[in-house]
């Protein structure tokens, strides 16, 4: 069992979020159980907190980024201090503009504009690149 590494995310962001959508989901239970409307919208409600506290803690340090951390940071009070920054994996924090990394996806771009670009459906064409329609002739040819 030694050969198993497992980093089950004991963070502080996530057991308060744990427990705001438990108490969340009690309260849109017994508003079902005594037929309430109100009581299952606040039990949303709190659930939806539940959602927005855990993303906090989260960007405050308190959660852990995507993927498994060194055995040192899995302690469930080791803060996180790279969460100020971002995590480049993480939804969380691309939601607020943290860890955005530069991505190469094979375009360069010139100071002359986008001739003979590589993109995603393959090479452009100069007259694909300015905008303007394609002779006859360049619309027969099957873009690679």
């Amino acid at each position: 069992m030694s050969g198993h590494h497992h980093d089950e995310g004991h963070t502080v962001a996530g057991w308060t979020g744990c427990a705001v959508a438990v108490v969340g989901t009690s309260v849109a239970g017994g508003g079902m159980c005594l037929g309430s409307a109100a009581g299952i919208w606040l039990g949303l409600g709190i659930v939806g907190l539940g959602v927005l506290v855990t993303w906090g803690l989260h960007l405050a340090g308190w959660g852990k980024p995507p993927g498994i951390r060194p055995v040192a940071e899995r302690g469930m009070r080791v803060r996180d201090r790279a969460a100020r920054a971002g995590h480049p994996a993480c939804v969380g924090c691309r939601l607020v503009g943290r860890g955005r990394s530069v991505s190469t996806t094979g375009v360069a771009v010139s100071a002359q504009g986008m001739q003979g670009v590589q993109g995603a459906q393959g090479v452009l064409r100069p007259d694909a690149a300015s905008g303007s329609r394609p002779s006859e002739s360049a619309s027969s040819e099957s873009v690679v």
